[in-house]
């Protein structure tokens, strides 16, 4: 699987956009001279500076097997953090942003069939999981569920490629997908793949506790779900700094104004650059990163959603 140490930073050409749906952007990225990019494989995401300096993680979406491009496909998100709106609302075509990665942290395991489930923009990692699998003969069954059809990004491409194994599900005429008996028709030894917003995958995890899960959170969601908190004090023991962190704060906010150069992209727990390790205190683990069987004896923590289950955390920093 694709590597989570060291992504490299380049700069990369934007060389087209295009709508693939109703306020999904797609954007191709190749190297200024050309040549091929670094390998990935499906789940892999990558990380884009933007002209304002805004860093953001998109996955992956095109084919791995087309060396020379990347692809990522972006859902306009109108009250979102600025990403989207930057991205939509900019002529990139023809400019170049600083692209680290590629890392991925939702790899496709081995198993002898899988069900791929998918809301909205989710599609977008497990589109070339779909192609994987399509190319080394594995049986998988693909369900994508959008407000209307318009929003169904890339639903020609699923069909071209899947056929019947593929259910376009536009919630305006159909109304959500059934997720329950998707997961309850999968064969045994099937693996499940979902990708989505919160409360689809709230939904899938509690139908299938061992389903691998990949979240896309719009806006400030992730902060959101912390709702009332109460305050606590970080130490940062190699800068020996001390400060608290609000209720209404996450920790990388009060970090950052200490050490503005702490690495960040999503903000919402899932792509993992902001991981730090903790050295004493309890965290309170938020993220989709480390798995939940995982979260007592981890000894890091993505301070972008998780705080601290005792009254001081220190950390690394």
């Amino acid at each position: 699987m694709s590597s989570d140490t060291s992504p490299s930073m380049a700069p990369l050409l934007v060389r087209q956009a295009r709508w693939i749906a109703h306020d999904v952007l797609e954007l191709r990225l190749t190297r200024p001279e050309g040549g091929a990019l670094p390998p990935w494989e499906p789940g892999a995401h990558i990380e884009l500076t933007l002209p304002s300096g805004l860093r953001r993680a998109y996955s992956l979406c095109g084919n791995p097997a087309d060396a020379d491009v990347w692809t990522v496909a972006v859902h306009r998100v109108p009250d979102g953090r600025g990403g989207s709106r930057e991205i939509h609302d900019t002529a990139l075509v023809g400019r170049e942003l600083e692209v680290r990665g590629p890392v991925n942290r939702f790899p496709l395991l081995p198993a002898k069939g899988y069900l791929l489930l998918a809301g909205g923009i989710g599609i977008t990692p497990l589109l070339p999981m779909a192609r994987e699998l399509t190319a080394q003969g594995l049986p998988w069954r693909l369900v994508l569920g959008a407000r209307d059809r318009s929003r169904l990004a890339y639903a020609d491409d699923l069909v071209e490629l899947g056929g019947d194994r593929v259910l376009l599900v536009p919630q305006d005429e159909s109304g959500l997908p059934d997720l329950a008996a998707e997961i309850a028709a999968a064969p045994p030894g099937h693996a499940v793949y979902a990708c989505g917003p919160t409360p689809m995958l709230d939904a899938v995890m509690s139908l299938c506790r061992t389903a691998y899960t990949e979240r896309f959170a719009p806006g400030d969601e992730g902060t959101q779900a912390m709702g009332a908190e109460a305050e606590f004090e970080v130490v940062l023991c190699r800068s020996g700094l001390r400060t608290t962190v609000p209720a209404d704060r996450s920790v990388l906010d009060v970090v950052r104004e200490l050490l503005p150069t702490v690495p960040y992209s999503c903000e919402e727990g899932y792509c993992g650059s902001c991981e730090t390790p903790v050295t004493a205190g309890v965290p309170d683990h938020r993220d989709t990163v480390i798995d939940p069987s995982e979260r007592a004896t981890a000894t890091t923590m993505m301070i972008c959603v998780s705080r601290s289950a005792s009254a001081v955390l220190e950390l690394d920093l």
